[in-house]
C-alpha cells in the first residue's frame, strides 16, 4: 500500500472509531453528553449521521438504525477511493 493509501485508510479508520464511540455514547447518561470529549465527537460526527437520519429516522426514542447505513457508506467510500488509487 502506498503512502497516500495508508493515510486515507487511517483517516477512514479514525472516523469509523469516532462514529462508533459517538453511537455508544448515546447509551450513557445525559450528563456525559456535555463533556468536552463527547461534544467534540458530536461536532464532527453528527452532521454525517444526520444525513442518514433524514433517510431513515429513528424508530421511537430507542432504535436508530441510521448508523448502520452510515458505517456501510463510509466503508464503501473508502473502498472506492482506495480502488481509484490503485
Amino acid at each position: 500500500m502506498n503512502h497516500l493509501a495508508s493515510i486515507i485508510h487511517l483517516f477512514f479508520l479514525s472516523y469509523t472509531v469516532m462514529l462508533f464511540v459517538r453511537v455508544i455514547s448515546s447509551w450513557f447518561p445525559r450528563e456525559w453528553q456535555y463533556k468536552k470529549f463527547f461534544h467534540f465527537l458530536a461536532f464532527y460526527t453528527d452532521p454525517y449521521l444526520n444525513l442518514f437520519r433524514r433517510i431513515l429516522p429513528p424508530l421511537g426514542r430507542v432504535l436508530d438504525l441510521s448508523p448502520i447505513i452510515a458505517f456501510f457508506v463510509l466503508k464503501l467510500l473508502e473502498v472506492l477511493l482506495l480502488g481509484l488509487l490503485r
